[in-house]
């Protein structure tokens, strides 16, 4: 029941923090904003203290964990693997243009007798 409440405390500061966006419209954007990340950070504080949050945060932990032991393709390895992209699909482009005219052809001249 209390990780219920934290987590209703949390989205209660968000909220806050963008209902002081509104309150706050004849001030300057600056202060604006600064309320609208200070309800986020209240938020994402006390979101961090229940359990779905400590979930949260280790999960984080781990993704970022396991985005550092990714081998990561060099400049040229990117290059080359994007050439090969535009020219297979220059390739489909033409085959599938082939194929359609051939097609075309087939049912207009030959079936249909339309020139």
């Amino acid at each position: 029941m209390a990780d219920k409440l934290k987590f209703a405390l949390a989205l209660a500061l968000l909220a806050a923090g963008v209902v002081g966006f509104y309150l706050l419209s004849e001030q300057a954007l600056v202060l604006r904003v600064l309320a609208v990340l200070a309800g986020v950070a209240a938020g994402v504080a006390v979101a961090s203290f229940s359990a779905p949050g400590q979930r949260f945060i280790g999960f984080a932990r781990e993704s970022v964990t396991e985005t550092k032991k990714v081998v990561w393709p060099s400049r040229k390895e990117t290059v080359q693997t994007t050439g090969l992209v535009f020219a297979f699909v220059v390739v489909m482009a033409v085959f599938l243009w082939f194929a359609d005219k051939t097609l075309e052809w087939v049912l207009y001249d030959l079936v249909l007798g339309w020139k």
